[in-house]
């Protein structure tokens, strides 16, 4: 039986989702705005639906934003920065944010915004700023989805209250994977995707604090608050609704998880003495781990994974065939013999000893068949 272990890049489908979808294939299917009794049934369940997520993620109803994904999170965010006349066309972040973020950062510059980045150190840790100058918005993720590295973010966004920043999250790793409320959180905007919480692709969430400050990408027929254009996936927000429930039971089993976690590594390490725990001494999600063996290519690594039916990936970005080191890994300070050598592994919360110690037994076979082999 195959191990799936992939989930930062996106997750299998819950088996509670997927009994959902079955049924619900049976229908209605219809128009929710229109004003037939069929697209008032559809509506209703629909705007259930962001009251039950509003609920799960400690926000206001009017507060969520239903979307495709993070990615159109992040764009809609910018963009009603870009088209605010008061800003002051400074942006903070940092180097370790997901290329959705960096692309948009790239972008604004090109409009002549300047973006400053905050500093991060050798375990994945960015460093909250003392200064008290504000800018027109911060970015900095909660939880890295390389390393797995959680950031303070919350104490990141007292800084940004305090220097009038408007402060936007990526939350897309963190939440599923361990406790998160908006409202406590004190974030300005946070995202979601389903398919990384076992719903289906396509479907997300904006989170917004002040919705009344946000300009809309899409323009439709006045649907989300006219915030977000277009006939609603409504099918895509039931699944995504039913996952949320489901992550709540997982709640429970985060801490479980993180000793499993901790057994897998110490056993790798124990197996392979040059092998690294990529931001092993500061808070990770408790499903991830980044883990480099020297001398050893990621994606060789991967491959002969694969072969065992054992899914994970390399976290970084290959090329005709010649690995290197990721942006993320890069500001880290982490060497191309460490950075080129990386496989990531994330679980479920459901992953069991048993998963983990099949994981193990595999990578520790396959540096003994790789071993031989040297990064040039």
């Amino acid at each position: 039986m195959s191990i799936y272990a992939d989930y930062n890049g996106t997750s299998q489908l819950k088996d509670s989702v997927k009994e959902y979808l079955i049924q619900r294939l049976d229908g209605p299917f219809g128009n929710p705005n229109a004003i037939h009794s069929i697209g008032n049934q559809i509506k209703d369940a629909y705007e259930k639906c962001r009251v039950h997520c509003a609920q799960m993620l400690g926000a206001e109803p009017h507060q969520v934003i239903f979307n495709s994904g993070s990615s159109e999170g992040i764009s809609q965010v910018f963009y009603s920065h870009i088209a605010r006349s008061n800003c002051n066309k400074r942006i903070l972040t940092s180097k370790i944010e997901h290329s959705a973020i960096r692309n948009a950062c790239k972008t604004l510059e090109k409009l002549g915004f300047q973006v400053d980045h905050l500093e991060t150190d050798s375990n994945g840790k960015v460093k909250i700023p003392t200064s008290k100058e504000g800018y027109c918005i911060a970015a900095l993720m909660a939880a890295n989805n390389e390393t797995g590295v959680i950031q303070d973010y919350e104490e990141f966004a007292k800084w940004c209250e305090s220097t009038n920043t408007p402060y936007f999250c990526d939350t897309t790793q963190l939440i599923g994977k361990t406790k998160f409320n908006f409202k406590e959180s004190n974030l300005d905007f946070a995202i979601l995707s389903a398919h990384k919480i076992g719903a289906l692709g396509g479907c997300g969430i904006l989170l917004v604090k002040k919705p009344e400050k946000l300009k809309p990408i899409i323009f439709g027929g006045g649907q989300e608050y006219s915030l977000r254009g277009g006939t609603q996936n409504y099918i895509g927000v039931e699944c995504l609704t039913v996952a949320l429930q489901d992550i709540l039971k997982c709640e429970k089993k985060f801490s479980d998880l993180e000793i499993r976690k901790q057994k897998f590594e110490n056993t790798i390490k124990a197996a392979i003495p040059e092998a690294i725990i990529i931001g092993e001494a500061v808070k990770r999600l408790p499903n991830t781990t980044l883990l480099s063996v020297p001398g050893i290519h990621g994606q060789a690594l991967q491959i002969e994974l694969e072969s065992r039916d054992i899914f994970v990936t390399t976290s970084s970005a290959c090329s005709d065939n010649e690995p290197e080191t990721s942006a993320v890994l890069k500001s880290m300070g982490i060497k191309d013999d460490v950075g080129r050598s990386v496989v990531r592994i994330s679980v479920d919360c459901d992953a069991t000893e048993k998963d983990y110690s099949e994981i193990s037994a595999a990578i520790i076979k396959a540096h003994k068949t790789l071993k031989k082999i040297k990064i040039s």
